[in-house]
This record gives structure tokens, sequence and C-alpha cells, in this order.
């Protein structure tokens, strides 16, 4: 796999650290009403965006090999879209709850034959944040909630595909899917 846990190694190619995460932070939860909680009755934990496909990562009844599969594949496709969607400008700008935020190029970390994902896409024990500059466009993990919001036109129409190729959509444009 190709991801850490370990904040205390070098950052790898693409990731370097985000001098203004608390802007970043303050414009996120003003945009999206970010509440952070494991109230299950308060989840989604943000107002999803339209457009936005929500997917089910929960995966009760699964082998070992097939979560840490299912987790690779997920962060694998979503670095092929970000770098394919955003050839002009790969760089996302990434929150992680608690933590440091950083910057992030998907071309220079795709291109670096030992990157380690400073923080995946697929959330595993935080809330995972990548955004575009503007915030328009993004991912959003829910650990508690299992789910991987996909939003943005770009976004949707690549990764989104993809991924309800195989992962159950829960929600569209914030509403559940019957």
């Amino acid at each position: 796999m190709r991801y850490t846990h370990d904040f205390g190694t070098p950052l790898s190619a693409g990731w370097s650290e985000l001098t203004e995460n608390r802007r970043y932070w303050d414009e996120f939860v003003d945009r999206f009403g970010f509440r952070p909680g494991l109230d299950a009755s308060l989840w989604p934990a943000i107002t999803e965006p339209v457009p936005s496909l929500t997917f089910d990562l929960r995966a009760s009844g699964l082998t070992a090999g097939e979560v840490f599969a299912r987790f690779d594949a997920v962060n694998a496709e979503a670095l092929r879209c970000f770098v394919t969607q955003f050839a002009d400008d790969p760089t996302f700008v990434v929150l992680d709850w608690q933590h440091p935020g950083y910057r992030f190029d998907a071309a220079e970390h795709a291109a670096a034959a030992d990157a380690r994902w400073r923080v995946p896409v697929y959330p595993d024990g935080d809330y995972y944040i990548f955004l575009r500059e503007d915030l328009g466009e993004g991912t959003f993990g829910h650990p508690w909630e299992h789910t991987l919001c996909v939003f943005g036109e770009r976004l949707i129409s690549s990764l989104g595909r993809t991924l309800a190729s195989w992962l159950p959509v829960v929600r569209v444009d914030g509403q559940p899917v019957p």
C-alpha cells in the first residue's frame, strides 16, 4: 500500500505543508457546515453540495485482503482522476481533522516510484478532505459513517462514475438513495 500514518517521516513527493490551514478549515466549515461527531443522527457531517455522489465504504463481511484492496483501489482511482481531470493544475488542498493540512500535487505524487499517501482519500480513522483551491470540487471522507462524498462536475464524471461501478451510492446531491 502506498500510504503512511507515521507523521514523523519526511513528506513524500507531491506533499507540502499547508501554511494557511486555519483559513481553509474556516472556509470549509462556512461553505459545507461541517459538524464533526459520532452521533449518527447528525450525519452526514457536511451539507453535501450539488452535484455530489456519496458512496458506502462499509466493508462488513470482507476479508482483510479485500478491505486493503478496496482501500488501495479507492486511493488509486482518486489519484488517476485527480491527475487526468486536473492536468492543467493537479494541486489540491488536503485537510485532515485535528492534524496539519497539506498541498497535494497529484501529478508529482503519481510520478514518484516510492510516494506515500500522507493523508489517504479513503477515510480510515479521521475526516479526510481533498479540495480544489476554490472548494468547488473534491472529496469528503467520513470515518464513522464509512462514506466518501465526491463533488464537483469533473470528479462526478470521472471518480464518481468509476466508483459507482462497484461501490453502493447512498446519497445523490445530499439526498438518500431509496
